[in-house]
């Protein structure tokens, strides 16, 4: 298992796309599926495979994200409970990004 992997986006279907990690033997040991819509994602699924568990995967995931997110001056609906969960911890930290469901 890497220390410290390479997070990597890449399209899943027409409708979802992901930030993921791969371990040495390029399987996917964690990743944060995502829909894209015109000004803001929705954050859907986290998701670390148990015997990674425990190594802040699902952080970095979770900062990697934030960062796109910023750097694509975009907002974040946060549908994925640790999503969310991280949201609500710091809602003052994510106040810029954070899309709230009306």
């Amino acid at each position: 298992m890497k220390e410290n992997p390479e997070i990597i986006q890449k399209k899943i279907d027409d409708h979802h796309e992901a930030f993921v990690i791969y371990d040495d033997n390029e399987q996917i040991v964690g990743e944060m599926v995502y829909i894209k819509k015109t000004d803001y994602i929705a954050v859907i699924h986290t998701e670390v495979v148990p015997e990674a568990r425990g190594k802040n995967y699902a952080l970095a995931l979770f900062n990697a994200m934030v960062t796109f997110v910023r750097e694509h001056n975009s907002k974040v609906l946060p549908l994925c409970p640790y999503v969310h969960s991280m949201f609500k911890k710091d809602p003052l930290a994510y106040e810029d990004i954070w899309k709230h469901d009306d």
